[in-house]
């Protein structure tokens, strides 16, 4: 197996006191000039992919950056409240999704862009969302796809409730003497490294671990928590960590597309034998701005994020595809004829949406009627009506004025 490093750590890693070298080995399948490398335990999860399968991988990235930058030039247009960049992190969030089955359940963040895609959400969705037009985007129900959460980390109890459900369900089943044909349904938690300094994610894995949760914890460590580097978060890798709670954790050259494909296969495989969670830390670096929001320039260098650049995974997999099975340029020339189209789609539809009315949003706060919220609405209408009778009254002051 082939141990890799990343780049030299910044500044800001070096002069953090105390940071402990770890021995847990960072898989990778494609180095960073698109050679297929060896791995002893993740290989065997990749025999079975074909050219057709790297095309569609290849796709996908490239349409998840494409619909990023058009994302971000929309917001700076005005046309967007924010938006939440995943430059260079397409190969963690396309690797660890296009394994899963479409009835296992993911619970992302907010930058799992390429996620949603890869479960079907239409770029347009997404963009409603960001838009400010409405509180989710898309149907969970349809794409197994839980809405995106802005409450750092909230996602992982959801996730683990979930799963632990599923499994209690199960067993349920098979006391009874009626037990499910279908193998364990696997569930996905995405957060950051950021996120796991979070309260709920540690109380996540305690109660993932108890119970032996059928649940995927996926870290994307994009070494940077806004402005805060990895360093100064965590003085071991995250992967680590999931010993403490009992269960494996493996680190992967999140750049790779190949060895996030491979880990996640291998560690959806564990959860469906009912062996309990297992922890991803897929390290990968976001290669833009925390949100439209943020100065990335204020606190990281530029050669930090040139050394990073040149291990673009879009670039990595192009390469490969190219030296190692001769796809020819005009397969890349009609995927970035395909993703410029798709960008021009969406902007039309997003230019082309109206927002909801006001009194609607009460509609949608419970499932059946409540006299408060009903209350809350006639009064809400009541307000909005002395508007209509304000004006009523300055326009007949000012037709008398005129007459």
């Amino acid at each position: 197996m082939k141990t890799v490093e990343g780049p030299e750590p910044t500044m800001e890693s070096r002069s953090h006191a105390g940071v402990v070298e770890s021995t847990l080995p960072k898989h990778q399948l494609l180095d960073e000039r698109g050679a297929v490398t060896e791995d002893d335990l993740l290989s065997p999860y990749t025999q079975d992919i074909t050219v057709d399968d790297l095309q569609h991988l290849y796709r996908s990235m490239t349409k998840a950056r494409r619909v990023d930058e058009e994302g971000t030039s929309l917001q700076r247009q005005g046309q967007l409240v924010l938006w939440v960049p995943l430059k260079g992190q397409e190969a963690a969030q396309i690797g660890s999704t296009w394994p899963t089955r479409p009835t296992d359940r993911l619970y992302p963040s907010y930058r799992e862009h390429a996620v949603a895609f890869e479960r079907g959400v239409e770029p347009s969705e997404l963009m409603r969302y960001f838009r400010g037009h409405t509180a989710g985007g898309w149907d969970p129900e349809k794409h197994n796809l839980n809405l995106y959460t802005v409450v750092l980390g909230s996602q992982a109890p959801h996730a683990v409730g979930y799963a632990m459900g599923t499994a209690l369900d199960r067993k349920a089943a098979e006391d009874a003497g009626t037990p499910l044909e279908t193998e364990l349904e696997a569930v996905v938690a995405y957060f950051g490294d950021g996120a796991s300094t979070e309260g709920e994610v540690h109380e996540s894995m305690v109660f993932a671990a108890s119970y032996d949760a059928p649940v995927l914890f996926f870290i994307q460590n994009n070494q940077w928590a806004i402005s805060v580097p990895f360093a100064t978060q965590s003085r071991v890798p995250l992967a680590t960590r999931a010993a403490g709670y009992g269960f494996e954790g493996l680190r992967v050259d999140g750049n790779d597309i190949l060895a996030v494909v491979a880990a996640t296969r291998y560690a959806l495989a564990k959860i469906r034998r009912g062996e309990g969670p297992v922890l991803i830390e897929a390290e990968t670096y976001r290669m833009g701005a925390h949100t439209t929001a943020d100065d990335p320039t204020k606190y990281r260098k530029r050669e930090e994020e040139d050394q990073w650049g040149l291990l673009d995974p879009i670039e990595r997999l192009k390469e490969h595809l190219r030296t190692a099975h001769g796809v020819a340029d005009s397969f890349f020339e009609t995927v970035a004829q395909e993703n410029d189209d798709l960008a021009r789609r969406m902007r039309a539809d997003l230019l082309a949406m109206t927002p909801p009315e006001f009194v609607d949003r009460f509609e949608h706060v419970y499932a059946e009627p409540h006299a408060l919220v009903a209350a809350e609405r006639a009064e809400y209408l009541e307000y909005q009506a002395g508007f209509e009778d304000a004006s009523d009254v300055h326009g007949t002051a000012a037709e008398g004025v005129g007459a």
